[in-house]
């Protein structure tokens, strides 16, 4: 019986939302954005982070929790040799890179959006003094906040790719921690012209400028900076279908 694209997307859901891994890791991403954002908040003084940095400051340690759920999502098939079975019932292989990039993509997007407003709320509720509140009308919160949301979606597909790719959950993990943790502080090694060339370009420096209220010197305007970071993922789902389609599995 042939399994149309809807099926496939449905059978990867129910793959995803039947381990228990799943909402493990979920539970781990929102909670990191919402616990940070609000300690955040609430300890810091000063006027060098708004209200929306401070919420948001979990950010990065929860990209590297939803990147971690895709990359699971991925590379756990060709761990346990459920893979073979899988491509034995989407023959044309592609269909299944694609249905897994959309469960957790969407999976990420909607759920780590959500925390981005929670951690927001929950930010300004216990907002320190010294710091200047704002409200979802102000200019760029909403921005901010659903950019959030966007940009974890993304780092979840971009783990689903990596995944894929070297078939190895902790090759994947591994890959995804350098990317998003690493490279960035290696860049702030090299001489000042270089890095400041180079810098804003990197794949976490670029997705996450969506996420700042007001740029900086030398950093990439909010949504430019998404595309940006969506080039690489869009690249490395690429690079990982050409596998997917020409490799044995």
């Amino acid at each position: 019986m042939k399994i149309t694209p809807g099926g496939v997307v449905a059978a990867e859901w129910t793959k995803f939302s039947s381990l228990r891994s799943t909402w493990i890791t979920t539970g781990i991403s929102v909670l990191l954005l919402i616990v940070f954002g609000t300690i955040a908040s609430a300890s810091f003084s000063g006027d060098s982070l708004s209200a929306v940095d401070l919420a948001l400051s979990g950010s990065t340690l929860a990209a590297l929790a939803v990147g971690v759920l895709g990359a699971l999502l991925a590379a756990s098939e060709y761990t346990t040799g459920m893979i073979r079975a899988t491509l034995a019932a989407v023959p044309r292989r592609l269909p299944v890179l694609w249905s897994k990039s959309l469960v957790a993509g969407l999976a990420a997007l909607v759920v780590m959006t959500a925390g981005a407003f929670a951690a927001f709320a929950l930010g300004s509720a216990v907002l320190n003094q010294d710091v200047g509140a704002l409200g979802l009308g102000d200019d760029g919160v909403v921005r901010a906040l659903v950019g959030a949301g966007l940009y974890l979606g993304l780092v979840a597909v971009l783990g689903v790719a990596l995944g894929m790719l070297v078939r190895s959950s902790a090759g994947a993990i591994a890959i995804l921690a350098g990317v998003l943790l690493i490279v960035p502080g290696l860049a702030a090694l090299l001489p000042d012209a270089i890095a400041d060339a180079i810098t804003p370009y990197l794949p976490s420096n670029a997705g996450s400028a969506v996420m700042t209220l007001t740029q900086g010197e030398g950093t990439l305007a909010p949504w430019t900076g998404l595309a940006v970071f969506a080039g690489y993922v869009v690249v490395t789902l690429g690079v990982a279908a050409y596998r997917l389609k020409k490799s044995d599995a």
